[in-house]
């Protein structure tokens, strides 16, 4: 590894990493859906159509199944090298994630997306680096934008820009809905088959290696988890309805804990919302916010 000092890591601003292709069928729609805890009843109409090409609601894919778009994305990050950046892999946490979406997603399609690197600062304790992503179907349509911020422990202090703290607060007062809901113990093994492979989330020796106990649930799927919640209170359970989602990922979830999503309306469809762990006092999802259309 080239050593990091401020001018050789900017060096890496704006660097292209690369085109990915992702082509996908109902049939990974709905395997995405069950990542991410759909149908919470298996006999609710609402969310059968998530999941069940049959079903007599027109089946939808989930707004947030735009994630996988980037599994190609994923793929690099795992490969513990970005330019001249070397890195543990284990030691690479997800720690936010913003999702646009300018129209519902089509039931299938195949996916083109390009990559940069968009931000690299300084922590101190680690490096934080932020990629944009922008995926578009096969006639050139815009399907989505996504921006990665990725947080490499052990990586900090080379003297970079720290960057600003802006902090969202929620409102001060109490949630206006509250929806709780259970992960399974095999959440994650069962989420990491729609394309986030990190051994992290499945393997119990790598937990260890990236200082877990055991592995824990993928930002994404808290994530997803968070979005059906809004879509079952904001949106009318239309997947076109959520636009936009972005959040801060403060804390790991273990596969089988119970997530607990508070959600505040703000003005003109703008919901704010956090996702606690209810068997432990630990905040997942902070800083959150989503833009519904109905």
């Amino acid at each position: 590894m080239a050593h990091l000092d401020a001018e050789t890591v900017e060096r890496l601003i704006g660097l292209d990493l690369g085109q990915t292709a992702y082509t996908y069928s109902a049939r990974d729609a709905a395997l995405y859906a069950l990542g991410i805890g759909a149908p919470a009843d298996p006999l609710d109409q609402e969310e059968l159509k998530f999941v069940y090409e049959k079903s007599r609601h027109t089946f939808q894919a989930l707004p947030t199944f735009a994630f996988c778009f980037s599994s190609g994305l994923i793929a690099k990050l795992l490969s513990g090298r970005l330019g001249h950046i070397e890195y543990e892999p284990m030691q690479l946490l997800h720690a936010e994630q913003l999702l646009e979406l300018p129209r519902p997603l089509p039931p299938a399609a195949t996916v083109r997306s390009r990559h940069h690197i968009a931000e690299i600062l300084d922590k101190g304790s680690g490096m934080l680096i932020r990629i944009h992503s922008e995926s578009f179907d096969e006639g050139g349509q815009a399907l989505a934008l996504a921006r990665w911020s990725v947080f490499i422990r052990g990586l900090g202090g080379y003297g970079g820009t720290r960057g600003a703290s802006a902090a969202r607060e929620r409102p001060a007062r109490p949630p206006d809905v509250i929806h709780e809901e259970k992960t399974a113990p095999a959440q994650a093994l069962l989420y990491r088959l729609s394309g986030d492979a990190n051994p992290l989330h499945a393997d119990p020796e790598m937990a260890t290696r990236g200082n877990f106990e055991k592995p824990i649930l993928h930002g994404l799927c808290t994530l997803g988890f968070a979005a059906r919640a809004l879509l079952a209170h904001f949106g009318g359970n239309q997947a076109g309805s959520l636009r936009a989602i972005s959040a801060r990922f403060a804390s790991h979830v273990f596969p089988g804990e119970t997530l607990r999503t508070e959600m505040w309306r703000l003005a003109a469809g703008e919901i704010a919302f956090q996702t606690r762990v209810k068997e432990r006092p630990a905040l997942a999802l902070s800083q959150a916010r989503a833009r519904m259309e109905r």
